[in-house]
């Protein structure tokens, strides 16, 4: 049975990021896929990273974090993961950042293999699906900003622990969108969920 992660970051619980995790899920559920589910925001997953977690302290004066151990172990587990947030800033949300920042820690998601610093990705997931939404037009964000969600996703993030496909779609403008396009834009969600079995 393949085994997927879903990840939500969106304080809002009536938000169109919580339609696109409610079909994501669903979509993967009624194929057959273990979903382990995360609401980083309704679980309070708490995004900063300690002095403790960066090496700086004696592990043995380390306290247990049992929310980051659960989520750092269920992560050795997954085949795929789904990540679905908004465009902040070029950013995802700060619940988001502190949980790669935190889960994805050295000797968790990836060890430094050489002495100039290049990584071995440690993660069984090879493949992630990356769900933004957006208000900023597509030209702008491409010719003043240089989509910095993709680089963060595509290029810092994900293929430094070992997902090698990387897929992110972009649905905007998302404020005022019609009923019938986000209807639409739920339909792609799940099909781009269903095609990360294939």
């Amino acid at each position: 049975m393949i085994t997927i992660g879903v990840y939500l970051a969106h304080p809002r619980p009536g938000s169109f990021n919580h339609a696109l995790y409610r079909a994501v899920v669903d979509e993967l559920r009624e194929r057959g896929c273990e979903v382990r589910t995360h609401d980083l925001y309704a679980e309070g997953f708490p995004p900063l990273l300690s002095a403790e977690e960066t090496g700086t302290v004696d592990p043995a004066e380390c306290p247990t974090d049992h929310q980051l151990a659960r989520h750092q172990a269920e992560l050795a587990t997954l085949d795929a993961l789904v990540l679905i947030h908004p465009n902040w800033w070029g950013m995802p949300p700060a619940v988001l950042v502190g949980w790669v920042q935190r889960v994805l820690a050295p000797g968790v998601a990836y060890k430094l293999g050489s002495a100039d610093g290049e990584p071995t990705g440690l993660l069984r997931a090879g493949r992630a699906l990356v769900l933004n939404t957006s208000d900023t037009p597509e030209a702008r964000e491409h010719d003043e900003f240089g989509d910095p969600l993709e680089r963060i996703w595509a290029a810092c993030v994900l293929p430094y622990v070992g997902v090698t496909d990387v897929r992110r779609t972009v649905f905007r403008t998302v404020t005022d969108s019609p009923a019938a396009l986000r209807t639409d834009w739920l339909r792609q969600a799940r099909e781009q969920a269903a095609a990360l079995l294939g």
